[in-house]
């Protein structure tokens, strides 16, 4: 490969770069290799040969960008690579091993060199030791100023109109390390102590050294004496001496007698950074001063390097400078984003790894490989068959059954797999009579091959509807007409069928959802009912504050619904206390406002929801499971803490409820949930861990490689599938066929036995020729990295 012929630009000649790290260096050598006519200046306040950090790790579409962008630089930097595919897990004094993953590291100092040669060969004038001049002054000077100076960018605090930007500080402390002990793979090691867990992420980065980085929670730092240890001032670029000599003694038997390497370590706390812009007219951001990932993702230096190398680019692909810098924040942004929610799930699950410290090694190896959701069951089996086989073998499956068609008994029934459809508001009942469409549906789930179906949102008196178009059951004729659809779906499948009941308090009297989701108020509605006068939102009419008769009333009529919902032939029976419907309102203390009984610290907002529980569990017939679905966050200040979750399902537990439907927010309506695939199962396997309560785990899961990550994982027990069935009504049996699965976990109707094969597409008959006269061997899937070269001291 050559390298690309250089080209000149009409876009800006005289740059500056502020920062000589590699995403400064390396926007500056694919810049100037464009154009070589450019100008272009590296402001670095440290000197050329001052070495900081230790290694750095890419992933292989990182290399193919630089091998096809500068072939030189990704040339020097193969011969030092460090190389390996596994991934160790130490915890509980022993170790799991994951292979196929493919990994490739180098010392950041090696890799700053590199840089620095590339820049000197094109004539980029690195000016070290020199300050940068204030950044408005160059903005001024210079055509473009590219902000790469770190995580503590002063060109953000220049303009904080601008840039907006958000830091989200965390507890764990971490201490950044390196040690002559050369490991041979990614190590994860999890040691517990009487203060807590210490955590450590190691991985190889030449033939002497490796990273060590230590983390610890902030209650576990101060009890380990960490915090008095750190005490000390510390001038720049010295270090923590005592608490690496601290570390290096708790974690001897993990060094075997190598040595804990300082370099201006300290304890710290990792910040995500967030800009609302990148951009300030000709000044932008790069790498850490637009952005963070959590290091436990090793994405810090990727992603300044891909930064550098799409703002080079859109600089030679656009017209001007505005649209090459609009352009280069619309490529990056959402890789960024992307990454940084895998990195805030990464960096979570290290936060809270207690939870997982009861699991066997197997199940929590691959619980911690799992963590960000981008790795996932399907990809750990293609990856490390044996691995997938021997988690699975260990949590007491069988083989060849993926996790999500393994059996589970939920109080006295039998559930042939983990999939739930979760209740799905159809709104096509403006006589509050099950319709035509509920019969469909439910029809179609049924025989979809879930193993339970939930019908949903039943008001149980006529002021709890949540609209005008909800079904009901608090009449004889609804009872009627419910028994009426269940003989129908049971004609055809013999699914479980549950129901959800609900009172929508001051969620109700709305219109219909429209194309935009949202159900605005009727123009004549009915009384609304709430804890405290609070409207749902802007425009929402206030509801009354509820009385002792009413609320007594209320439980009645709930357990009135069940008895109803009993002898309709119901197999389950959901209670709604989450989402901001009337039980929920009780829960949490946003909406409950109440100085009685009802009202203040949690054990009395408990109270109304536990005396529904209690009139409900009285009536409902023992076996028939009762599951209790709540929102375990409100996403707004001052809402349900993770702590309040886990009281309140413990409470539900001890009152009867034989699982929680874990869910989140709905219950105001300034809230801000982040939303993204499976954000809201860690609040399942929270409860799960913390109560010993079955969980359902629900939102944005719409994969079957995603349901059976989250069960194999043990972050819940079972696993609802919502927009997705709308989209599929036989998702179950269509994720069966793609896994080639047949067993009696996927239940296929008589008259469809035969399309229970994925049908062939376009080109399935094709077999494809041999175009290799010798075929290459298949990369192992445990490659470890023992350098051969003589250790250098």
């Amino acid at each position: 490969m050559t390298t690309p012929a250089p080209r000149s630009t009409a876009g800006p000649q005289r740059i500056a770069v502020i920062g000589a790290g590699p995403g400064g260096l390396y926007f500056a050598a694919l810049a100037k290799q464009l154009a070589p006519e450019r100008d272009i200046t590296v402001y670095e306040r440290d000197a050329r040969e001052d070495e900081f950090g230790f290694g750095v790790v890419f992933s292989d579409e990182t290399l193919d960008g630089i091998a096809q962008a500068d072939p030189q630089v990704f040339a020097a930097m193969s011969a030092e690579f460090a190389r390996w595919s596994d991934i160790d897990v130490r915890y509980a004094g022993q170790v799991r091993t994951s292979g196929g993953h493919g990994f490739a590291a180098l010392d950041r100092n090696r890799l700053r060199a590199i840089l620095q040669q590339r820049c000197a060969e094109l004539a980029v004038d690195v000016r070290y030791r020199t300050p940068a001049p204030p950044v408005d002054r160059l903005a001024a000077e210079y055509d473009l100023v590219v902000a790469a100076d770190g995580i503590n960018s002063a060109t953000r605090a220049a303009h904080p109109e601008t840039f907006r930007t958000e830091l989200d500080e965390r507890h764990c402390r971490y201490i950044w390390l390196a040690t002559d002990r050369v490991f041979e793979a990614f190590t994860f090691i999890v040691e517990e102590f009487d203060f807590g867990a210490l955590q450590v992420h190691a991985y190889p980065y030449s033939a002497t050294r490796s990273t060590f980085i230590v983390e610890i929670a902030a209650d576990a730092w101060r009890r380990a004496g960490f915090e008095a240890l750190a005490a000390e001032e510390l001038a720049r670029g010295e270090s923590d001496t005592a608490s690496v000599r601290r570390c290096a003694e708790l974690l001897a038997g993990h060094l075997d007698g190598h040595r804990l390497i300082p370099n201006a370590s300290r304890w710290i706390r990792f910040t995500t950074v967030r800009n609302a812009s990148w951009r300030h007219r000709n000044i932008v951001l790069l790498g850490d001063a637009a952005h963070s990932a959590h290091f436990s993702i090793g994405s810090g230096t990727k992603l300044a390097l891909e930064d550098a190398l799409a703002l080079a680019a859109a600089l030679s692909e656009q017209p001007t400078l505005d649209s090459a810098l609009a352009a280069y924040e619309a490529e990056r942004r959402p890789v960024v984003e992307s990454t940084q929610r895998a990195a805030q799930a990464s960096l979570e699950w290290f936060e809270t790894v207690d939870r997982r410290t009861g699991l066997g090694i197997d199940q929590f190896a691959f619980n911690l490989l799992t963590r960000s959701r981008r790795v996932t069951y399907g990809n750990l089996r293609a990856r490390d068959p044996k691995f997938t086989a021997a988690v699975d073998t260990a949590v007491g499956g069988s083989p060849g059954v993926p996790p999500m068609f393994r059996p589970l008994k939920l109080g006295a029934l039998e559930l042939r797999n983990r999939i739930v459809v979760p209740p799905l508001a159809t709104f096509t009942s403006p006589d509050a009579l099950p319709s035509a469409f509920d019969r469909a549906q439910l029809t179609a789930h049924a025989l979809g091959g879930a193993g339970l179906v939930i019908a949903g949102m039943t008001a149980v008196g006529p002021e709890g509807r949540a609209t005008d178009h909800c079904p009901g059951l608090w009449s004889d004729h609804q009872e009627a007409a419910w028994k009426e659809l269940l003989d129908a779906v049971r004609a055809v499948s013999d699914t479980p069928v549950g129901i959800q009941l609900t009172h929508a308090g001051r969620r109700g009297a709305t219109a219909a959802p429209g194309p935009d989701g949202i159900g605005r108020p009727l123009a004549e509605g009915w009384p609304l009912l709430a804890p405290s006068p609070l409207p749902w939102g802007p425009g929402s009419p206030t509801p009354r504050e509820a009385n002792e008769v009413q609320l007594a009333a209320v439980a009645a009529d709930f357990a009135a619904s069940a008895e109803r919902a009993a002898r309709a032939g119901f197999d389950v029976l959901e209670l709604q206390f989450g989402h901001g419907h009337l039980i929920s309102s009780f829960l949490s203390p946003l909406t409950n406002r109440r100085t009685d009984h009802y009202g203040g610290p949690l054990a009395r907002r408990l109270l109304f929801p536990l005396e529904v529980l209690a009139a409900v569990r009285a009536v409902w017939p023992a076996g028939r499971p009762l599951v209790v679905r709540i929102s375990a966050a409100d996403w707004a200040p001052g809402g349900t803490t993770e702590t309040a979750a886990v009281a309140i399902c413990q409470a539900l537990a001890e009152a009867g409820a034989d699982a929680v439907d874990v869910s989140t927010g709905e219950v105001v309506a300034h809230q801000r949930p982040p939303y993204g695939r499976g954000y809201q199962t860690p609040f399942a396997e929270l409860i799960r861990a913390s109560t010993g309560l079955p969980t359902i785990a629900v939102g944005a899961i719409s994969g079957h490689d995603d349901a059976n990550s989250v069960l194999l994982a043990g972050r819940a027990d079972l696993v609802a599938i919502g927009r997705a069935q709308l989209h599929d009504p036989f998702w179950t049996l269509h994720a069966a066929a793609d896994q080639d699965y047949t067993g009696p976990g996927a239940r296929w109707p008589e008259p469809w036995l035969a399309g229970r094969r994925k049908p062939p597409g376009p080109g399935a008959d094709r077999v494809a020729p041999r175009l290799r006269l010798l075929r290459e061997p298949a990369p192992p899937v445990h490659r470890r990295w023992r350098p051969t070269t003589a250790p250098k001291e």
